[in-house]
């Protein structure tokens, strides 16, 4: 109970960037809980820590890009998001560990990069990159 009301807590009180890293970091969270009930043949907790993985992706990540001022690189996420998406799916399916191994490496580079970014220096890139922008 304690983590659920200091998480829904950092929700609420995060700024736009910071929420941007907390999905990052869920998203990565999940993809290790995916990987460690993989390896103990968990299928149910595997599926649920993946279809959490793709919901931060979609609900989150994807949902917030504005490809209208976000230009390129707002393209070349979305496309990342997908194919990350797939990979998912795709271990999900076949019990693939290499594939959550590939997202992950994907998706640390970002969500390290997003963590160097200042607050006051991602309100340029908030509405490209922050979800409901």
């Amino acid at each position: 109970a304690y983590k659920r009301v200091a998480a829904e807590t950092s929700v609420q009180v995060a700024s736009p960037h910071q929420l941007v890293g907390l999905l990052f970091d869920a998203l990565l969270q999940s993809i290790a809980n995916a990987r460690g009930a993989m390896d103990r043949n968990d299928i149910a907790t595997k599926g649920a820590a993946i279809g959490k993985a793709v919901r931060i992706i979609e609900e989150g990540l994807k949902a917030g890009l504005n490809l209208e001022q976000g230009g390129e690189l707002a393209v070349n996420l979305r496309g990342l998001y997908g194919y990350s998406v797939q990979r998912l799916t795709h271990a999900n399916l076949h019990n693939d560990p290499a594939a959550l191994v590939e997202v992950a490496q994907l998706i640390e580079p970002l969500a390290d990069a997003w963590k160097q970014i200042k607050d006051g220096a991602a309100v340029a890139s908030q509405p490209t990159l922050a979800p409901g922008a």
